[in-house]
């Protein structure tokens, strides 16, 4: 019965996927739901994007063997979505643009979208596969399936639903994702589990003050939490691509708060849930494991098949959003301005104006000028609706593939969360901050910052190990140093530039 249930699920969501493509028109709806989404919608997919397999399987690990103090993880994401709606997120929706680096081209000038768009799109594929990793561990459980199948079938619904209407596709499925997790998690396992283990006060009482503490895992743990979640959260190109989506700043900002306190709420039930499994189902080796196992120990099988489908709601929405983003960055960012590039340097180079100024508001058919000079960016984005739409599966396909395949050779979801958060961070935090409330910053320091601090991080994590706090501690340390230094010692941003970047944030 509860594999019935996951199956029905599973063929809804690619029934929403084949409804949204009737209304993926044009590159807009395609990459950002046509710019229109309302409260209600803009919550659920804000949270369901943010909520996948590191925050529900990972969650319940974390509280299996931290207690009361493993929400963290879950509720630094929620801090960084109430940080980004509140601070950052009206300005972000009025850019009208596609990618975060195209934000930095916009603010700063030609030079930097290359190499952001390269830790972004390595950042979306990890975050895409954290949750394949996971849905991948519910598929054994439920249809005793070994890995390799359990993330080809899984995989297979998420890329079909995702390619077919894009953004529209996945915002109507996220939005009946966030509908099943809510009432799976909060509604179904979280007083079902907490009533097997002898009702939250019994729990309480049985655990160690360690256990009970929101502070037992550490301040530094904490600590390291925040820098790495919140501070990603406000940067990550899937994150950035769902305000994106919002019809009003005022949609992005309340709806955002919505979604971050939704996230809070969720974090302490995933720690709850954990906390009641380590008395139910004791002496469990692998933390992953644990919210399938306490699934199968303490529901009915109805109840178990709704509960399995409200976590693969939450991982695979998670894999749709990080997907859309990685593919929209690598085909935006890196691909064809490449091509721009390369028939560029077999015409005649235009002459007068400054230097990567412009990108297209509000569609992919219109250009903009300065001074006479088409930026790459414009022009990379100039092409028929039809081929546009077309291309854009092709490039979600393609990257749906690797996923796939690095979900086949990743060994833990928080590892490979991990990963992704550390190079975002460290790689991008202080360039687009910067970009945001810092004047003199200049493209020669974003190039030093992003450089710096990914490189920075990625030989600490070797060195002293992937779950090392010093690889965020050195890697920022390292972008700040670069990005100042870089910055103060070159010229100041052309003027044009910056003139044309506050008009587009003053609309």
């Amino acid at each position: 019965m509860d594999s019935l249930v996951v199956i029905i699920y599973l063929a809804a969501m690619v029934g929403f996927g084949i409804w949204g493509r009737f209304k993926a028109k044009d590159q807009d709806d395609f990459l950002v739901a046509g710019r229109r989404l309302g409260p209600l919608l803009y919550t659920g997919t804000m949270s369901a994007v943010v909520l996948g397999g590191a925050s529900t399987i990972g969650g319940v690990g974390l509280g299996y063997t931290s207690g009361l103090s493993g929400m963290w993880l879950v509720f630094s994401i929620g801090l960084g979505i109430i940080a980004l709606s509140l601070l950052f997120a009206p300005r972000i929706q009025r850019l009208e643009i596609y990618t975060v680096s195209q934000m930095l081209e916009l603010r700063y000038g030609h030079g930097s979208r290359l190499v952001s768009g390269a830790i972004m799109t390595a950042y979306g594929l990890m975050i895409s596969t954290t949750s394949t990793v996971a849905y991948a561990t519910v598929f054994h459980a439920l249809f005793d399936l070994n890995k390799f199948w359990s993330v080809i079938i899984g995989g297979g619904v998420v890329i079909l639903y995702s390619m077919l209407g894009g953004m529209w596709s996945i915002t109507l499925t996220d939005f009946v994702q966030f509908f099943i997790q809510t009432i799976g998690i909060f509604l179904i396992m979280l007083p079902i589990v907490l009533s097997k283990a002898g009702g939250i006060g019994e729990l309480f009482s049985s655990i160690t003050p360690e256990q009970a503490s929101v502070t037992g895992i550490g301040w530094q743990a904490i600590l390291g939490y925040i820098l790495i979640y919140t501070l990603g959260l406000l940067i990550g190109q899937d994150i950035w691509q769902r305000v994106f989506t919002a019809r009003s700043p005022g949609v992005a900002r309340w709806g955002g708060f919505s979604a971050g306190v939704y996230c809070l709420f969720y974090a302490v039930a995933g720690a709850l849930v954990g906390m009641a499994a380590a008395k139910i189902v004791p002496g469990i080796e692998v933390a992953d494991d644990v919210f399938v196992a306490v699934v199968d120990a303490s529901m009915s099988p109805v109840f178990a098949g709704f509960v399995l489908a409200a976590a693969l709601a939450a991982m695979m929405s998670t894999a749709s959003g990080s997907l859309m983003a990685a593919s929209t960055v690598c085909r935006q960012d890196i691909v064809e301005p490449l091509l721009v590039k390369k028939e560029a340097e077999g015409s005649e180079a235009p002459t007068g104006g400054a230097d990567g100024a412009a990108v297209p508001a509000g569609g992919a058919t219109q250009r903009v000028e300065v001074s006479g000079a088409k930026s790459a960016l414009a022009q990379s984005l100039v092409r028929e609706t039809g081929d546009e739409i077309r291309d854009s599966r092709i490039y979600l396909i393609g990257l749906g593939v690797v996923t796939l395949v690095l979900a086949l050779i990743m060994p833990s979801v928080v590892e490979a969360l991990t990963v992704a958060y550390n190079l975002l961070v460290a790689g991008l935090f202080i360039p687009i901050l910067g970009g945001l409330i810092f004047r003199r910053g200049t493209i020669v320091g974003v190039m030093a910052g992003m450089i710096m601090g990914a490189v920075t991080t990625v030989v600490v994590m070797i060195v002293a190990g992937i779950y090392a706090n010093e690889a965020i501690y050195l890697g920022l340390i390292a972008s700040l140093i670069g990005y100042l230094i870089g910055s103060f010692a070159s010229k100041p941003t052309d003027a044009e530039v910056m003139a044309a970047w506050r008009e587009r944030l003053n609309r």
